[in-house]
């Protein structure tokens, strides 16, 4: 959204190059960042609640006629004269996959915002990991990470990250079987309808989604007067306003616009959608994913516009 100047003697491959160099230095400390924040939600992570299989004693409850009498736990019934069962914790595994947008659009960062887009987006992603690998889910990062069940899976997928390319458009699922949890963080400037027409059968093939729209308080508070120019660091289209406080009304009708239709799109499908400014704390974000994760969503309360 910013104005950005062109770089001189620039390609394609060099551009890469340094995007790989400036990811490289920033996942290290995108990884400190997501221990700690992480370690202050870790403390509300309860698994699924759930009984099935496991070690972890759940709940008592009363017994049912037709359940097997091997189910009572007599020492407990002993107590008053109803019979009750012992229910263990759901323990099976379950696969989580987290991606991260990776284009040029992500390193936007305004003066309002604490971080760019990327470094937010990389420790929503991380901390998600750290997070689900100490309850035993497997974790899994499409085209650059199949999924693994291990306490060291934010490190592992760190690492992976640095290496990955950047990236266009929402990844590459086919490798993805069966039912499994999603969590999808980026900006999503993209035409609203056009992004459906992508997640759409994501949703159809069973996967349950969570998508995190990470933005800087710049490009929804549109702060900007006098000439300015904007230049789309993808594209390199640059758009100049003579004075850019007369657009400020109908920038900030549309932006809400687009950002409501996305949202209703995706909660007619069965997703849940978590807008993030990078002017807030990371683990709003995170508490609020988590908590759908866990079976427990909370309502998101509604960003007052000013």
């Amino acid at each position: 959204m910013a104005s950005i100047g062109e770089s001189v003697g620039s390609t394609p491959a060099r551009d890469a190059l340094t995007r790989a160099r400036q990811r490289a230095m920033l996942v290290p400390d995108c990884v400190v960042e997501a221990r700690r924040i992480a370690n202050t939600v870790i403390a509300g992570w309860h698994g699924r609640r759930r009984r099935g299989i496991g070690e972890n004693f759940w709940q008592f409850r009363p017994y049912a006629e037709g359940e097997s009498i091997a189910r009572i736990d007599w020492r407990r019934s002993a107590r008053d004269d109803h019979l009750y069962v012992r229910d263990r914790e759901w323990e099976a595994a379950h696969t989580v996959w987290l991606w991260a947008d990776l284009s040029p659009s992500m390193t936007y960062k305004s003066r309002f915002g604490t971080v760019s887009k990327e470094s937010r987006a990389l420790v929503l992603m991380l901390a998600l990991a750290e997070i689900l690998a100490r309850s035993g889910e497997r974790i899994g990062c499409p085209g650059i990470m199949e999924p693994v069940a291990a306490r060291n899976a934010a490190e592992r997928l760190a690492t992976a990250l640095i290496h990955a390319p950047d990236t266009q458009g929402l990844p590459d699922t086919r490798m993805i079987r069966g039912a499994s949890d999603i969590v999808l963080i980026g900006d999503f400037l993209d035409d609203p309808d056009l992004l459906m027409e992508n997640i759409g059968p994501l949703a159809r093939r069973g996967l349950r989604g969570h998508l995190i729209e990470v933005y800087d308080p710049a490009e929804e508070d549109f702060p900007y007067s006098g000439r300015t120019e904007f230049s789309d660091p993808e594209t390199g289209a640059k758009l100049t306003f003579g004075r850019a406080e007369t657009v400020r009304e109908d920038y900030r009708r549309i932006w809400f616009a687009r950002r409501e239709a996305l949202g209703d799109h995706l909660r007619h499908l069965g997703w849940n959608f978590v807008p993030h400014s990078t002017g807030a704390l990371a683990s709003q974000a995170l508490i609020a994913v988590h908590a759908y994760l866990s079976g427990q969503p909370t309502a998101p309360a509604r960003k007052e516009r000013t």
